[in-house]
């Protein structure tokens, strides 16, 4: 069998299916790539056992049909230092050797039996299906993926909650500190979905999607869901239970705003963060009368630090405890000029918006205070 191809195309999809593969794999196959070749194109596979991730390739040239494996390794470090060029393959169907030629030499290595690679069987007839644009999905995880857990005890909270309701498709994210949920106008349903993507899979939709325009369409049931874009698809299997009401959460009846600039908060934030308590994290937000003054200090090592921000302001002054990094995180996720911050009693959650929603989309972020001591 011989094909060719061009090698910037090959090695930008390998070194993305390069991130399914894990350090340690329960078959030993799972450290190869699965190539297949039919009908003018290559599609390439990679696996970890719960996650599937394919690719489609065109071929620019191809003879024959067929299917093998090759070590992950092998073929990255064959492809990753050729500058853009077409290879020509040649693979053996019986002894599985395989030549790889460019323009000024030829690899040459061994391959694997493709039958003993696994395969996830597609989701059944009892799947839900929605279409959403690359470009949305994408900005949506980049929003909700820094707030989710890490937590054996509770893993439903490991992952991004996609919540499929009558007038909006929800992402949601939350480690009980933090939340974040973005609601997407276009996509409704009538009737109550939902799954908990893991974030692994999130992190690997998030890189493939990046830049692209066109939509995905997603297929799910209550254990496993697909998400098939162009050039490709991603299988996944999904976290099992009942995400929390995250709506319950979030106050209703926060009386005191915040409008401020968020890059100088954030580098406020970055300036006073390094002379808190190291267990704490602990900053505290003074606000009255047009000014945010926040302050940190560490007892132990005798340091503190603080600094004012002019901001608007409208509520009663205010004294309350974030951690800083935390707060940066949300803040890093957001990308208006300003944001706005609605806030209760210092013992209730801290509510931020940006002040421009984007199009279609309703983006909340929500914050958990730190009790201050006397």
């Amino acid at each position: 069998m011989r094909f060719t191809l061009s090698s910037t195309v090959l090695n930008s999809r390998l070194q993305t299916l390069a991130k399914v593969i894990n350090s340690k794999n329960s078959l030993a196959i799972l450290e190869s790539f699965l190539f297949q070749v039919h009908d003018g194109k290559m599609e390439v596979t990679a696996s970890d056992s719960e996650n599937l991730m394919r690719t489609i390739i065109p071929l620019d040239e191809c003879d024959a049909e067929g299917k093998f494996a090759i070590p992950n390794r092998t073929v990255l470090d064959a492809v990753k230092e050729l500058p853009e060029q077409p290879l020509t393959f040649e693979v053996n169907p019986e002894t599985y050797e395989v030549a790889i030629e460019y323009q000024n030499g030829r690899y040459n290595f061994t391959a694997q039996d493709a039958e003993e690679y696994p395969q996830k069987e597609p989701i059944g007839g009892d799947a839900k299906t929605l279409t959403v644009n690359a470009k949305v999905l994408c900005e949506n995880i980049n929003r909700t993926l820094f707030a989710t857990d890490n937590n054996d005890i509770r893993p439903v909270m490991n992952g991004i909650y996609f919540d499929l309701l009558p007038d909006c498709l929800a992402f949601v994210a939350s480690d009980g500190h933090k939340l974040v949920r973005c609601r997407y106008m276009d996509i409704q349903s009538e009737t109550h979905d939902s799954f908990i993507l893991p974030k692994k899979p999130a992190m690997l939709l998030r890189a493939v999607l990046d830049k692209s325009e066109d939509d995905v369409v997603v297929k799910f049931n209550s254990n496993c869901a697909e998400f098939h874009f162009q050039g490709g698809m991603l299988s996944s299997t999904l976290i099992e239970g009942v995400f929390p009401n995250y709506n319950a959460a979030i106050p209703t009846d926060n009386a005191n705003e915040l409008v401020i600039d968020r890059k100088a908060l954030l580098g406020a934030i970055r300036r006073v963060l390094p002379f808190a308590s190291m267990s704490s994290q602990l900053i505290r937000f003074h606000l009255d009368n047009g000014c945010l003054e926040l302050s940190s200090e560490d007892l132990d090592f005798a340091t503190s630090a603080k600094e004012k921000i002019v901001c608007e302001y409208n509520g009663v002054p205010l004294q309350i405890g974030f951690r800083g990094d935390f707060f940066s995180e949300i803040l890093n996720s957001i990308t208006t000029d300003e944001i706005r911050m609605l806030l209760g009693d210092p013992s209730r959650a801290g509510v931020i918006y940006p002040t421009e929603q984007p199009k279609d989309q309703d983006v909340l972020m929500l914050i958990m205070p730190l009790l201050l001591g006397e």
